[in-house]
């Protein structure tokens, strides 16, 4: 039976990875809207994959005899000053969440649950790999100045290949 501390922890981190789905499908309806399709298409996928995280620790307390419950959620953010605006937002959002992921494994390791550690690896090499691709879009959004001129077209497109690729490989269950 999972402690009642670490089930409570999980139990938080299904309500962030809920609340990143619905933060990214809010930026992408933004980008959406604003002509920027490609953007919309990555950030869609992200919301997707966001959905996917949730599922697995839903499972995963579920099977270690806890009850996984949702908690209500607050309305995203749904304006933005431009597409530079938006990927400083999802940074900051990832970084909160590697935070996060580091502060559950903690309590995994001052709990003495070395299954739920072990289950938190693949989150924390996720994160490593999340913050570097956005830090990636954010340089590039960079040079095409700010996303404020012709670069952001290119920019664009350079987003629907990376939205198919996560359609492609989606993360498992």
């Amino acid at each position: 039976m999972i402690k009642s501390r670490v089930e409570e922890a999980i139990n938080n981190q299904i309500a962030r990875e809920e609340h990143s789905s619905r933060i990214y499908m809010a930026m992408a309806s933004w980008c959406e809207v604003s002509g920027l399709p490609g953007a919309a298409a990555y950030l869609y996928a992200q919301a997707d994959e966001e959905r996917m995280h949730q599922m697995k620790f839903i499972r995963h307390l579920n099977d270690r005899g806890g009850h996984a419950v949702l908690q209500a959620l607050e309305q995203p953010v749904s304006s933005f000053k431009n597409l530079l605006d938006v990927f400083e937002q999802v940074m900051k959002h990832e970084e909160y969440i590697t935070a996060s992921i580091n502060d559950l494994y903690e309590v995994s390791l001052t709990e003495k649950d070395y299954t739920t550690g072990n289950f938190l690896q693949w989150f924390i090499n996720e994160q490593i790999e999340e913050e570097s691709t956005v830090r990636g879009i954010l340089d590039k959004i960079k040079l095409t100045g700010s996303g404020e001129n012709g670069g952001l077209f290119h920019l664009d497109k350079e987003l629907t290949a990376m939205a198919a690729a996560k359609v492609a490989a989606p993360a498992e269950v």
